[in-house]
């Protein structure tokens, strides 16, 4: 599986190693206490519907692009700093990628999976 960025025709891969974070625990846990992750990774949170959902950065040692979709369309980019950040937006899907992953991702823009 890999998740696909879409913008004015062109797609790119952003990640070809996917992970899901489905439960109450994986979903809290997120990227804590993890050293790094590769540079092909995403972190994929899914909800039942679109929501306010935040993302926090405490005990998550490196930076992270996160990305707020609904209906795969791209709401809000945030690119979050260790430990301190915190961001939220509306959406029924938010992707964490290793920072600097999703430049050139906009809102309005497509991100998608492929099997």
């Amino acid at each position: 599986m890999k998740l696909v960025h879409e913008s004015s025709g062109a797609a790119r891969t952003l990640a070809t190693e996917v992970e899901f974070a489905e439960s109450m625990l994986e979903q809290g846990r997120g990227l804590m206490f993890r050293s790094s992750v590769p540079d092909d990774y995403a972190l994929v949170f899914p909800f039942d519907r679109p929501s306010r959902q935040f993302i926090h950065m405490l005990f998550v040692r490196f930076p992270l692009d996160v990305l707020w979709l609904v209906d795969d369309e791209v709401r809000q980019v945030s690119t979050l700093r260790p430990w301190l950040s915190l961001d939220y937006a509306t959406a029924d899907t938010v992707v964490e990628l290793p920072g600097g992953a999703a430049e050139g991702v906009t809102e309005g823009d497509t991100v998608r999976l492929d099997p």
